[in-house]
């Protein structure tokens, strides 16, 4: 009869394994294919998802150094106040600042030019305080009289006098502090004259002005040693009434 020989039989028998061997692998194919689809699906959903961290805001470099420098300069003020010129060092300055040696040393040169610009810039904001407190000009004579007190009774007095007596001593000190002192002085009074309304056209008046100012200056060295506020409001009081008799 015509039947399969045994060879045939087991090469028909490699052909269907191949063939499913190649189906498997095919199958296999496009299992791992459907995967990393997913996983690549899952990967963008999970991106999407996760919300991005805010951006901080970008704070220019010149204002930056300009922060920087007004910490130094307050920094400077209250150390001289605190500690006098012998314990205010630019690194003392510059760990209350919280900067570095080196970032104060950029912006200052030298310990002097350190605290003359300190004390400047804060009589700067005194006197800018000092103007606000009277935004219309000329107010009541006492209160002027109080408010000039005050420039002298507080930390920036104190920060100034330590100069002061360091600039005695110090010849590389003594031109820069006499200048300081001369333009501070200057404005105190031109401000002075303006909230007193006071006519320095008339005999006596700018003498009268400047007088003040020194009882002021007085009264802030005696406040150094001892805060006799209720004799410091008498005093103040009484100039008040002196002023108007002199000045009109």
């Amino acid at each position: 009869m015509g039947g399969v020989s045994t060879t045939e039989a087991a090469e028909r028998a490699e052909s269907t394994d191949a063939a499913d061997a190649t189906t498997d692998a095919t199958t296999n194919a496009a299992d791992a294919t459907t995967d990393a689809t997913t996983s690549a699906t899952d990967a963008t959903e999970s991106a999407e998802i996760v919300p991005r961290s805010p951006r901080l805001p970008h704070v220019p470099k010149q204002d930056r150094s300009r922060a920087t420098r007004q910490r130094l300069l307050a920094a400077a003020v209250a150390c001289l106040a605190e500690h006098g010129w012998a314990g205010s060092t630019v690194s003392v300055v510059a760990e209350r600042a919280g900067v570095s040696r080196g970032a104060a040393q950029h912006h200052f040169r030298t310990r002097e030019d350190l605290f003359t610009a300190a004390v400047e810039y804060v009589a700067e904001e005194r006197s800018t305080a000092l103007r606000a407190l009277f935004p219309e000009g000329a107010a009541d004579r006492r209160e002027v009289v109080a408010a000039l007190v005050d420039l002298y009774t507080g930390p920036l007095f104190r920060a100034a006098l330590h100069l002061w007596v360091a600039a005695s001593n110090e010849e590389q000190l003594r031109p820069r502090v006499t200048e300081l002192e001369a333009r501070v002085g200057r404005e105190t009074h031109r401000i002075a004259v303006e909230l007193l309304a006071a006519d320095e056209s008339r005999p006596g008046v700018r003498e009268t002005v400047q007088g003040l100012l020194d009882m002021s200056r007085g009264l802030g060295l005696a406040n150094l040693l001892t805060n006799d506020g209720g004799r410091r409001e008498r005093v103040v009081a009484q100039w008040g009434v002196l002023l108007d008799e002199a000045l009109g």
